[in-house]
């Protein structure tokens, strides 16, 4: 096969305690997947069926180092999530069986320009502005589930300039993780390489060029990185 121009190089993920790499595949998200954090944010944290977006595998980006402060921007805001990356794919995958798909986790930021996606929101549009843009989606390197097993618990948290700004636990997700993967299965066909960045708890808000952002989850990993202008 001759193509017109070099193709990308594949995303990918490293893998903690080796040499390997996660190939990213898809980028899943989940909105409002903690109550404290669906109330901050103005909606009814009820335990309705958990909404979707996606991000393009290719913002996807080491946790580490410098991340570019987006364009077309005043209120960018981090939200501190657990990321599931799948090994093995499905559709309608009962919930009993999800969590066999599960090749291990990660510490994410779902970067948002608040202000495009409540712009959009206000008029019933998409997110796509406020959620998808160059480096939107940091990631730490994967810890393999063998190592930490199913993770039902287990502290979340991220500090901006070294003071606490959010600080949860993941067992107060409205969906857990299994249940997330199942209600996806009936809407996509999962495939190993995608990551599911599974929500995010309360504390979100705005950061600016020159933060240093530190978070991680207990089991998991940490990250540290640097918000550059």
């Amino acid at each position: 096969m001759q193509f017109a121009f070099d193709p990308p190089q594949p995303v990918s993920v490293p893998v903690a305690g080796g040499d390997q790499r996660f190939p990213v595949h898809r980028v899943y998200c989940v909105a409002k997947n903690y109550a404290a954090h669906a109330r901050e944010m103005g909606e009814d944290p009820e335990r309705v069926p958990p909404a979707f977006f996606l991000k393009p595998a290719d913002t996807v980006v080491a946790a580490a180092g410098d991340v570019a402060y987006p364009p077309a921007t005043a209120n960018l805001h981090h939200e501190v999530e657990l990321v599931a990356a799948l090994g093995a794919g499905g559709s309608n995958v009962d919930v009993c069986n999800a969590r066999d798909m599960i090749f291990g986790y990660a510490v994410g930021i779902d970067l948002t320009r608040r202000d495009l996606q409540q712009e959009a929101r206000a008029v019933g549009g998409p997110w796509d502005t406020g959620k998808s843009f160059e480096q939107a989606a940091p990631i730490s390197h994967l810890c393999p589930i063998e190592r930490t097993g199913y993770l039902e618990s287990g502290r979340i948290w991220l500090e901006v300039n070294g003071g606490i700004r959010q600080d949860g636990d993941i067992s107060a997700m409205i969906w857990n993780t299994a249940e997330v993967i199942s209600r996806l299965s009936g809407l996509f066909e999962l495939k190993p390489g995608d990551l599911i960045f599974t929500g995010t708890p309360e504390g979100v808000g705005a950061i600016v060029p020159g933060d240093h952002l530190r978070g991680g989850i207990d089991g998991v990993a940490e990250f540290s990185l640097h918000i550059r202008g």
